[in-house]
């Protein structure tokens, strides 16, 4: 019985030691981590958009007419009136 009580004591101060030993990593590393996490999120951005550009402008673009018709009379007289 005292053999399971040191087991889970050595086990519960490994664990203790483990989560210390990471809290000290992030916070000494904190700065760099953040770094290469804005850079990850911004490549992963650029290449998103970069991908959904040409759809989304071959999308919004109209097809250009082959064939156009004659001119529009104008039947509204000049477009700039004369003054008197």
């Amino acid at each position: 019985m005292q053999k399971l009580i040191n087991v889970i004591a050595l086990l519960s101060g490994l664990t203790s030691a483990a989560l210390i030993g990471g809290a000290g990593y992030v916070l000494m590393n904190k700065d760099a981590l953040i770094d290469q996490a804005k850079g990850a999120a911004t490549k992963a951005a650029t290449e998103a958009v970069t991908a959904a550009l040409p759809g989304m402008l071959d999308a919004a673009m109209p097809k250009m007419p082959e064939v156009t018709g004659p001119a529009v009379p104008s039947t509204t007289g000049p477009a700039i009136p004369s003054l008197p």
